[in-house]
């Protein structure tokens, strides 16, 4: 197969032929179609990542059809339309058993501890526990977000966070998870303040439900936010990952308000401890969605309510994704860019 590989933390990935690979007991193959083009690849491939084997095939957003099923699958076969969370979970420790998959003890995660989703095909281990089936008119540029992105903000906001119609959410950083946040929290009546240096995802940000933008680079953000909304955020998320926006994410949230953290960052910040402690503040991390939660926000997405698909800016060819994971801390022209590894069609399946 076709696949991106880098050698080393920060070498020029570059395209390769590699081996196949086969399905384990439990797990299956799967064609990938369509792959995420994340942040979080782009972390991995600096290094700032702990368990990554080298060489390295990156890559954990996907969507594609099964190719083969290992010994003891039941609930797939060959051409099942899916996508899978980037958690892929045990299904039997005691936090799986307690349905927590997300933060299972045994997880494995493509891209991260596996060869990942930048390549024709991508090994999902415990099939019957990590494969969640697409509805048939879900194109799979649009599932291709749901698996880390979309999934990560949903679970997120409507999860840890207990967001409400009529509350305040404030979201800083406004790349595919952010816009992704912004989305969600419009669909469920919550008024959103989006904050980005970047006009492009501010304008996107507008375009899907936030009734307010700010640019932190004209105004001081914290003070932006706690005048919009007339005293602070019932809700914040940092949805980009660093020292900075997790402390003014924090700063935003009115008395008893709620942090929730989906961005990722390279090193430990320094947290406005007082202030967490002085307004009763709940910070909670969230990380991912299980598969068995799927259903919640496919229906959404099938009723029109969520709609994934806008927020593709941009598809790839496999051959352009070494220079784009290499750049992706460049500035971008906002929303999320996926690879279109093929070969076939990333429309809709037959109708059943």
């Amino acid at each position: 197969m076709r696949a991106v590989v880098y050698d080393d933390f920060g070498a020029e990935p570059e395209i390769r032929e590699v081996a196949d690979p086969v399905p384990p007991p439990g797990g299956a193959v799967v064609r990938v179609a369509v792959t995420g083009l994340c942040r979080s690849d782009w972390h991995a491939w600096k290094g700032y990542s702990s368990g990554i084997a080298l060489p390295h095939v990156p890559g954990h957003e996907f969507a594609g059809t099964v190719a083969a099923v290992g010994s003891g699958v039941t609930g797939w076969r060959p051409g099942d339309r899916v996508t899978a969370p980037f958690v892929c979970a045990c299904g039997s420790c005691p936090t799986c058993l307690a349905g927590d998959h997300q933060v299972c003890e045994r997880q494995q995660q493509p891209g991260f501890d596996h060869w990942g989703t930048y390549a024709e095909f991508v090994v999902v281990p415990h099939a019957d526990v990590n494969l969640v089936r697409l509805p048939d008119e879900l194109d799979f540029a649009a599932a291709a977000a749901l698996g880390c992105r979309f999934a990560t903000a949903f679970r997120a906001l409507v999860g840890p966070a207990r967001l409400a119609a009529g509350e305040w959410l404030a979201v800083f950083g406004c790349g595919g998870v952010g816009l992704s946040a912004v989305m969600i929290g419009a669909a469920v009546g919550a008024r959103v303040v989006a904050v980005d240096v970047n006009p492009a995802a501010l304008e996107l940000a507008r375009r899907f439900g936030a009734a307010v933008a700010i640019d932190p680079t004209q105004v001081d953000p914290v003070a932006a936010v706690v005048a919009a909304t007339g005293g602070g955020a019932h809700v914040s998320t940092d949805a980009l990952g660093s020292a900075d926006t997790c402390a003014a994410s924090i700063l935003s949230l009115r008395r008893r308000g709620r942090q929730v953290q989906i961005g990722l960052l390279s090193r430990r910040p320094v947290l406005p401890v007082d202030r967490i402690i002085g307004y009763e503040l709940e910070m909670r991390g969230s990380h991912g969605m299980a598969a068995h939660a799927y259903p919640q926000m496919l229906r959404l997405v099938s009723a029109g309510i969520l709609r994934p698909d806008l927020l593709v800016t941009q598809t790839l060819d496999l051959s352009e994704a070494p220079l784009a994971l290499s750049t992706m801390d460049a500035p971008g022209a906002g929303g999320v860019r996926v690879i279109n590894v093929g070969p076939g069609p990333t429309g809709p399946g037959p109708t059943r």
